[in-house]
């Protein structure tokens, strides 16, 4: 008589699938990274790496500029996933401001072998950006927000030439405020299901003189996810400002 041990099986099959993740995982720690995707923050665009992208493209890395709604962290979260999905070997995720809560909660994937954050959020599970920045004084940006009668945020023509991205040209200056993507208080407010920053090795850029994000709460969220971290003399957008050092962190993070 032939026995069966359909649970064993299924055991077996369930522990064989976690250890083929595992091996994935650690396979993608232990490479060089070539694919790069940049995820933007708050009333910005894919174009806000316009300065990062051609840099990290001379190094021989592939580079995705993502496109988020800002309607949702759910939602924002799904775009960058499916992008991750796209590429085959390992990927280093870059957030700038709302973005790192986005790759936070879209990093915990086995293709990913570096997160890098600038002038970012850095939220836990169960944390919004909004409720991190809630823990310090509002920054001076905070006073430029306006939302409409819909729950979308924007910013007025004074904040961001004077505290969004004050050391950037004036011809940049009135290209991020007449382009700005209005962004919504669901997306700042959204709570992580899981911080990724927990398992995966990160890198933080502080921009010494931001005034949308207070320099000592980055200073502070670099500490807390323990990321090797460098400080920028620059503004928020220190991707545009300060494009060579900012580059230079995401090209070691790929390169590890």
């Amino acid at each position: 008589m032939i026995k069966t041990h359909i649970p064993n099986l299924r055991f077996s099959i369930a522990a064989a699938s976690i250890v083929g993740l595992t091996m994935l995982s650690s396979a993608a720690m232990a490479q060089p990274a070539k694919n790069v995707i940049l995820v933007h923050g708050a009333w910005g665009d894919g174009s806000n790496w316009s300065k990062i992208i051609p840099i990290l493209a001379a190094k021989g890395l592939n580079v995705t500029a993502v496109q988020l709604p800002l309607t949702s962290l759910a939602d924002d979260a799904d775009t960058v996933k499916r992008e991750i999905a796209r590429e085959s070997g390992p990927v280093v995720l870059v957030g700038h401001s709302y973005g790192g809560a986005v790759i936070s909660e879209a990093g915990d994937d086995p293709k990913v072998s570096a997160l890098v954050y600038v002038a970012a959020f850095a939220p836990d599970a169960g944390q919004s950006a909004g409720a991190l920045n809630a823990t310090v004084d509002p920054a001076p940006l905070a006073a430029e927000a306006k939302p409409d009668d819909k729950g979308f945020i924007k910013l007025t023509k004074n904040g961001v030439f004077d505290d969004f991205a004050q050391d950037v040209t004036p011809a940049e200056k009135e290209l991020l405020f007449t382009a700005q993507s209005p962004t919504s208080v669901k997306a700042l407010g959204g709570n992580l299901s899981a911080a990724a920053w927990h398992s995966k090795p990160s890198w933080y850029i502080v921009a010494a003189n931001d005034r949308a994000i207070q320099p000592a709460l980055e200073a502070q969220m670099a500490k807390t996810i323990k990321a090797k971290t460098t400080t920028v003399k620059g503004s928020h957008m220190i991707m545009l400002s300060k494009a060579p050092g900012v580059a230079a962190v995401i090209e070691e993070a790929a390169a590890r």
